[in-house]
């Protein structure tokens, strides 16, 4: 068991934990999400996928962010998630990331999808 993110209690008042496919979700979920400088001790961690979005939509640019995003996840999981896949897309004002990895505690892949409103 892992400690869940986001950060939360469970119903005893204790730290909340959760399994290792949630926990590989939320690691992934925090790459994503987190803009490079957000964090103080790590300014370099994060994906600064949130500044992509306001690039001009074209074939290019949709094939440069999903390498970016791929490349920031393998850099920074890649002791924890192999990512397999990944698939970057802007469509009415939602950004919408799929993502397919494997722990190494799993025998398959998993498919993850992470949506935000812009």
């Amino acid at each position: 068991m892992h400690i869940g993110f986001p950060f939360r209690l469970d119903g005893r008042g204790r730290t909340g934990a959760v399994d290792d496919d949630a926990y590989a979700r939320g690691l992934i979920e925090q790459v994503l999400f987190t803009s490079p400088g957000e964090r103080v001790n790590r300014p370099d961690f994060g994906s600064g996928l949130r500044r992509l979005v306001f690039e001009p939509v074209s074939g290019e640019i949709a094939i440069a962010t999903t390498a970016l995003v791929q490349a920031e996840l393998q850099q920074w999981l890649a002791d924890e998630v192999e990512i397999a896949a990944v698939d970057v897309t802007v469509q009415d004002g939602t950004l919408r990331v799929t993502v397919a990895y494997r722990t190494p505690a799993a025998a398959q892949t998993r498919t993850a999808v992470f949506t935000r409103a812009l």
